[in-house]
């Protein structure tokens, strides 16, 4: 049986290597070989088991969540991250640690963080040791972009991408983008009767016309004569409005501040 999955395995860590370029093929393949590990026992380990077999299997498993993300179907990643937990930490002390564990571990994170699944994400990091948490990349960096979402520090959100330990980090970060983003431009419109369309690009760190435009437009604001977005008037703050001159000093990382300020 070993054979038989030692060479889907190889297969499929040859189609991850060149970034999954026949995607077809390769769900196929992964459909398959998910019905012979399931028939066999090894999705859910049974004592029999070699550790042979366990480990192809945690192979298998960690291609398909990696081939999930970069197919962008996050359901099929979280099944498969469900799966891989059970190599993971169940047979910890049985296993060769994979090169791939806490990649995918730190995608489960960033993906809990996305969703603001902020209970589920610390109970994820209750299971890894403290010298992993601040030692490696692909833990660290969800991490300390936790750290910021909480403090309020949202440029060193816009700033994730650059820092990602790897590609698929991506497909994530560009969600946690999006919500940063409304909740800065929530600040902005409780603050402001209007705003400039190049500070708003500043603001919510937006490098293009066409970007701004349709951003504004899912917001409802409007864009009149004299350049300036004016927001709707349901959104707008009344009452002890602090001058738009003043606001516009602000670094972006007090942005989550302007609330408590207006």
């Amino acid at each position: 049986m070993s054979a038989n999955l030692q060479e889907v395995s190889n297969y499929l860590k040859a189609a991850l290597a060149s970034n999954f370029n026949d995607p077809k093929t390769i769900r196929k393949k992964l459909t398959d070989v998910k019905v012979i590990l399931a028939t066999r026992g090894l999705l859910a380990g049974t004592e029999e088991a070699s550790t042979q077999d366990l480990v192809i299997a945690r192979e298998i498993l960690e291609v398909g969540a990696l081939f999930s993300i970069s197919q962008r179907d996050i359901p099929a990643f979280e099944r498969y991250v469900a799966q891989l937990k059970s190599f993971y930490f169940d047979y910890n002390d049985e296993l060769p640690e994979s090169k791939h564990k806490f990649q995918v571990l730190g995608l489960n994170l960033l993906c809990l963080l996305s969703q603001s699944k902020l209970a589920d994400f610390h109970m994820e990091l209750e299971l890894l040791p403290h010298n992993i948490l601040h030692g490696n990349p692909f833990i660290n960096h969800p991490v300390k972009l936790e750290q910021s979402l909480v403090e309020g520090r949202y440029n060193k959100i816009f700033d994730a991408k650059t820092e990602a330990p790897a590609d698929s980090y991506a497909i994530f970060l560009e969600s946690l983008l999006q919500t940063v983003r409304g909740d800065v431009a929530l600040c902005m419109e409780k603050a402001f009767e209007r705003i400039s369309a190049k500070e708003a690009a500043r603001m919510l760190r937006i490098t293009t016309e066409t970007e701004l435009k349709n951003f504004s437009l899912k917001r409802g604001w409007q864009l009149q004569n004299d350049g300036y977005y004016y927001f709707k008037p349901e959104v707008k703050k009344i009452e002890d409005r602090v001058p738009a001159d003043e606001l516009a000093k602000l670094q972006i990382e007090y942005a989550r501040e302007l609330e408590m300020i207006v």
